[in-house]
Order: C-alpha cells, then sequence, then structure tokens
C-alpha cells in the first residue's frame, strides 16, 4: 500500500475515535474496567449483579465486568493460583475463603489495603485478624459464617453450657425421647473435621497454634477435646459413629427429621430448618454457642468470604471503590435479605430490617460471631490442615490414641513451619534481620 494511502487511513480513523468519544460522559481511554470472578447463578449472583449496576451507576468512569468462576471452594481456589501465579491482571478484585488470604499474601498476590484506611473498627475483630498477615492487612470481611450448636427447644429447656451438661442432656433426651442421635457433627476426613475440632479444641482451652505461632496440638487441652469426642461415639454413644463420614448436608437432614437432640453446623441449615413442609423440627429449634469448661471460653470458628485487589492489578484504586462499596451497610442488610448472608459488621446486628429477614435472631448470632476464632493465619494452613485431619481421623476410628495422632501430628506441622521457616524461631530471626537493616 502507498504511504500517502496509509497516512489518509490513519488520518481517518483518528477522526472516526475523536468524533465517537466527542460529547460522551466518560471518554473510553479513560474507562476503567474492573474484573470480579463469582457465582453466575442463583440468589447470590443476581444480588451481586443488582449492586454492581448501581455502583456503576454512580462511578460512570468504572465499568465491573463479572467473571463467572466455580461454585466449589477447592476448584475456585485452583483457578486463582493459575491466575495469579502467572502474574496476570485480571480478575482485579478476588473473592476468598477466609483461610486463603495469608496463603496469597504470602505469596506476593494480594495489594495491601492500608494505604486506603479502610475503617477496620467497625468489623468484627476476628475478621480483621483472619485478613491479616505479617502485620499488613490485605482483605475486607464481606460475610461472615459461623459455627453454632443447634438444639431442640421443645425437648430441653436451655442449651448445655459445659460438655458434661451436653452429654448428659443428649442421653437423657435421646432415650426419653426415642432418639437414635444425641449428637450430630461433620467428621469425614475433610476441612470441616477442623472445624469441629477447633470448637472442641477452644472448650478445652487449647489452640493449633498459639500467638507466637508454636504448635499446640499435642498439648493437654487438645488431648482432652480429642479424647471427648471419641469417648463422644464408643463409650457414651451420644454421637453415632456414622458420622465419621458425615459432611454438613448429612448433619442437617439428621437433624431436620427429628433424630438428633443436638447439631452442630453453620448458619445455612437455619433458613431450611424452618421450611414446615420439608422439616420436622420448625419452630422446635434454636442456635447457641459450644460449650466450654468452666475455665476457657466457647469457641466458634470463623467462616466466610473476603474481597482483597489483585497486586498486578491496573487499576487499585478503583478496584478498591468497589470493594469499599460492597462492604458498606446498606450493601451487606440487601445481601441478607437476598441471600442470607450475615454481615460482618456488628453494628448492623440492632438493624430492624436484620430482624425481620433472617430465619434466627440476630442478637443470638452476634454473640456467636463474637466468639468467633480463625483457623491458624498462615500460608500454609492447607498444608497443616491436611496434616491434621489425618491425625483426627485415625483417633476417631481407633486406629491410634488420641495422644498418639496428636503428637505424631504435631511433629509434622513443626517440621513443616521449619522448612518454610515459618516456625516462631525463624520468624523471630527474620524480625531480627529486618530491624538490623
Amino acid at each position: 500500500m502507498p504511504v500517502h494511502c496509509r497516512r489518509c487511513i490513519v488520518l481517518i480513523v483518528a477522526a472516526l475515535l475523536a468524533f465517537s468519544t466527542d460529547g460522551c460522559r466518560t471518554p473510553v481511554s479513560q474507562s476503567r474496567v474492573i474484573t470480579f470472578p463469582g457465582s453466575a447463578v442463583g440468589a447470590e449472583a443476581e444480588v451481586l449483579r443488582r449492586q454492581l449496576h448501581r455502583f456503576m451507576e454512580n462511578h460512570p468512569d468504572i465499568k465491573v465486568v463479572q467473571r463467572p468462576t466455580p461454585d466449589a471452594a477447592d476448584q475456585r481456589h485452583q483457578l486463582y493460583v493459575q491466575w495469579l501465579n502467572a502474574g496476570a491482571d485480571d480478575p482485579d478484585i478476588l473473592q476468598l475463603d477466609v483461610v486463603w488470604t495469608a496463603e496469597f499474601a504470602a505469596a506476593g498476590w494480594l495489594l495491601p489495603l492500608d494505604r486506603f484506611a479502610p475503617d477496620i473498627n467497625s468489623f468484627f475483630p476476628s475478621t480483621v485478624i483472619a485478613n491479616r498477615w505479617a502485620g499488613t492487612l490485605y482483605a475486607l470481611p464481606w460475610f461472615v459464617d459461623v459455627g453454632m450448636l443447634y438444639w431442640r427447644t421443645d425437648l430441653l429447656d436451655h442449651p448445655p453450657r459445659t460438655f458434661d451438661e451436653l452429654s448428659h442432656q443428649a442421653a437423657m433426651v435421646q432415650s426419653r425421647a426415642g432418639l437414635p442421635f444425641g449428637f450430630v457433627w461433620q467428621g469425614a476426613r475433610y476441612e470441616g473435621l477442623v472445624t469441629v475440632f477447633l470448637e472442641h479444641l477452644g472448650g478445652f482451652g487449647g489452640c493449633i497454634l498459639d500467638d507466637a505461632g508454636h504448635v499446640m496440638v499435642d498439648a493437654e487441652p487438645a488431648v482432652q477435646a480429642l479424647t471427648y469426642m471419641r469417648d463422644a461415639i464408643y463409650q457414651n454413644h451420644i454421637v453415632p459413629s456414622v458420622v465419621l463420614t458425615w459432611q454438613e448436608e448429612q448433619t442437617r437432614f439428621a437433624f431436620q427429621n427429628g433424630q438428633a437432640v443436638f447439631m452442630r453446623n453453620w448458619p445455612y441449615a437455619a433458613a431450611l430448618l424452618t421450611d414446615r413442609s420439608t422439616s420436622q423440627v420448625s419452630g422446635k429449634f434454636a442456635v447457641a454457642l459450644m460449650p466450654a469448661l468452666s475455665t476457657a471460653t466457647p469457641t466458634a470458628t470463623l467462616g466466610g468470604s473476603q474481597l482483597a485487589i489483585n497486586a498486578h492489578s491496573d487499576y487499585p484504586d478503583a478496584a478498591y471503590a468497589v470493594i469499599a462499596y460492597l462492604t458498606q451497610p446498606a450493601q451487606m442488610l440487601e445481601r441478607a435479605r437476598i441471600v442470607g448472608q450475615y454481615p460482618a459488621r456488628p453494628a448492623l446486628y440492632t438493624a430492624s430490617e436484620l430482624a425481620s429477614t433472617l430465619p434466627l435472631p440476630p442478637e443470638q448470632v452476634r454473640r456467636i460471631i463474637e466468639h468467633a476464632v480463625p483457623r491458624p493465619v498462615t500460608p500454609v494452613y492447607t498444608e497443616l490442615s491436611d496434616i491434621l485431619q489425618i491425625a483426627l481421623h485415625r483417633a476417631l476410628t481407633q486406629q491410634q490414641s488420641p495422644t498418639e495422632a496428636l503428637g505424631e501430628a504435631a511433629r509434622a506441622m513443626r517440621a513443616l513451619l521449619t522448612k518454610v521457616e515459618l516456625d516462631p524461631e525463624s520468624r523471630a530471626q527474620q524480625g531480627q534481620s529486618h530491624a538490623e537493616q
């Protein structure tokens, strides 16, 4: 093509572009496109679409594009790792499970949020703790999930406050009412078993890792907690051995069908239990904190979703504007009304809108969330959990004693932390090195 023809084409294209943007509210060159992965179906997808549409109406210079992703946590995690490990700048915003934040932050995949000065004091403290790594905030809580004890109000006057009381009530009602199960929980070898153990563990005064990062699963409180869980199956017979194959839905069906006095589960079950067409316990249950020794504090495992920014995002300020909008009180209340997910802001639990929306009394839920404990905030949580799952299941299936199983788990966990230099001694040395520099 002759040179003068190419010049003509360039001039024509430039003129057309100028004409197409002239007089528009937002020039194409100034538009910032933010990508947001999430569920593409159901009420959760619908409320997100609605909220993002309102956001874009208020921010015409920012376009938010949703990226459909799997709802299954393990599949979503795998997809995120593939994207982020490749240094991709898309997606800009990440919806994280509560145990992923430290892993992604330590890998350098998340943008620190402290520069935006979010009002972290307006969120439940445990949700903020779960979203910090090495003293830096990397995500904001979007909604909260928490483990809780469901109990039969038609069979009991009050929930148990101690483990001995739970055992007594479960055995008494089980015998008196002819129920097959006293207490059901998630005992299959998966993450759910760790969350159940953590609630027993905290109730006996223990922890998985202490504040300094020392492994504590072979300490006396941990052995006592696991021994109690084992004895509830084989000695007291209040927990059926079949729970060692159960996850959340199997326990819900057992409680929903009127077969159990107590159930440990997440808040999602409440709405299903209130459905009179399918539930035999509709109007006959309530929720409470898991029991604890008189010398310990009741513990609820923290779950939920967080929102973070891809460290390689081209528009981090715009991405944070989206996150700030989605975590505002109005959006959290709307999400609670439409999806039934619990707000991460304690002040919202006095809102009349929340009381008329949720199947559980907000004040009861708030009290449980105030006792929520994050699982260990560490980049290698998944590996630690895998080790612990094996040990717990071996003890609960009587392949090993609780002492033996937890002793092996503790040694493997300490070896892992040492290998990746996340043990307390290595971290202390790293801190000293940084201080000297």
